[in-house]
């Protein structure tokens, strides 16, 4: 199988060339598009080389291609793992993850304040699988290690999380899970590999929605899995059996992102910087979540272990539901639209797009209040979307 090759260039380049070979079919600068379902033998030898295992090849679509397997090492690289795996969509890496290392009679350790559907799977499904798990609060570490059993397997949060921006401590969170040898995996999605490398700090497994920043182009829907190889293995034998693969064509757009994953970031990164200052001083605003303003319950958590604060801002707008609603409304540039990470700047009510099938007192539970926004900053003039959103706020 092909293997990561090391190097010692920074981040820009290494997300621009890092796996893709030098000389490419009919010599394209980009990776060609394995648009195939097969691939064929030359004779019975190939197959005997190929069944031993003496020769790495490709057999099967939804066991791999040259396109995934570009992409793959390019995010090895990246993340600084030992391997990647790529999946169809970000839930999918995360369920194929959990049902790949979790069997009947284990514990899952998870926080609060997760996406919405990563929630209903550990809480809902997970179940019908004899799986149990614990919901603790995000950042409280006490409570977490006591809800360490004997079964417990692994523990899994987000950072920063979805829609709090709160940020994991991962020193101490990797000390917890070696004391009680259990795994350590992060939903680092929001991060992204620019601004944090959970795996330098010693996290076991990190998840990504390569939909939202890698992708970075609302066009395309892919998840990605980053560990040791020994944890990879049986996730990518899982998948072998379940499906899962992405296709060809979406490997080849997510390169295709990642060549500007570094550029976009730090743009992003700025922008969302001004944009929480500027809301943070504006009389309509109850509440900015930032990790990079220094009001935020994680900021010197987040100051020590990451290199840009993200892209997503969150707030509450003063009033009630009807308040928040005429904002929305009242925005031109930015659109409604419930995802992250793109080119274009995209705005959400988490209440009324995400949680909308749950009760007022259920969603308050959770920390969805009637008034809570969710702006995910794309990669337009700052200037333009301060304009945009104080004209809505007036």
């Amino acid at each position: 199988m092909p293997k990561p090759v090391k190097n010692n260039w920074r981040i820009s380049t290494t997300a621009v060339h890092a796996g893709e070979d030098r000389h490419k079919l009919g010599d394209a600068i980009t990776t060609p598009i394995a648009q195939t379902s097969t691939f064929v033998f030359a004779n019975t030898k190939d197959i005997e080389q190929y069944t031993s295992k003496k020769k790495f090849r490709y057999e099967y679509a939804r066991y791999g291609t040259p396109t995934q397997k570009a992409a793959e090492l390019k995010l090895t690289a990246l993340e600084g793992a030992e391997s990647v795996l790529l999946f169809s969509s970000g839930m999918n890496a995360l369920v194929s993850t959990f049902l790949a290392l979790l069997s009947s009679g284990d514990h899952l350790l998870i926080t609060h304040d997760i996406y919405k559907k990563t929630l209903q799977f550990c809480q809902r499904d997970l179940k019908r699988f004899g799986i149990t798990n614990s919901l603790v609060q995000m950042g409280d570490y006490r409570e977490l290690e006591k809800a360490i059993r004997p079964e417990t397997k692994m523990i899994f949060t987000e950072s920063p999380t979805n829609p709090y921006l709160f940020v994991a401590d991962l020193p101490r969170l990797v000390k917890i899970a070696r004391k009680h040898k259990v795994l350590l995996a992060i939903d680092s999605t929001f991060a992204t590999p620019i601004n944090q490398r959970p795996l330098e700090f010693g996290v076991d497994l990190v998840i990504h929605s390569a939909t939202k920043y890698l992708g970075g182009h609302n066009d395309l829907l892919a998840g990605v899995v980053a560990g040791a190889e020994k944890l990879i293995t049986p996730i990518r034998d899982f998948q072998k059996t379940t499906g899962g693969s992405p296709e060809p064509f979406t490997c080849y757009l997510l390169i295709r992102g990642l060549k500007t994953l570094a550029l976009r970031v730090a743009h992003q990164n700025e922008s969302a910087f001004r944009i929480a200052r500027y809301l943070s001083n504006h009389r309509r605003i109850q509440k900015v979540f930032y990790p990079g303003l220094p009001n935020h319950p994680q900021h010197r958590i987040a100051r020590a272990q990451m290199k840009g604060y993200g892209g997503v801002v969150s707030f509450e707008v003063k009033g009630g539901l009807s308040d928040a609603k005429r904002f929305l409304n009242r925005l031109k540039l930015c659109f409604i639209g419930p995802s992250l990470g793109g080119t274009e700047t995209l705005i959400t009510h988490p209440g009324i797009v995400t949680y909308y099938d749950m009760t007022r007192s259920e969603r308050y539970k959770l920390g969805i209040t009637d008034t809570l926004i969710r702006m995910a900053v794309g990669v337009e003039d700052p200037e333009d979307l301060i304009a945009d959103l104080d004209q809505a706020l007036r």
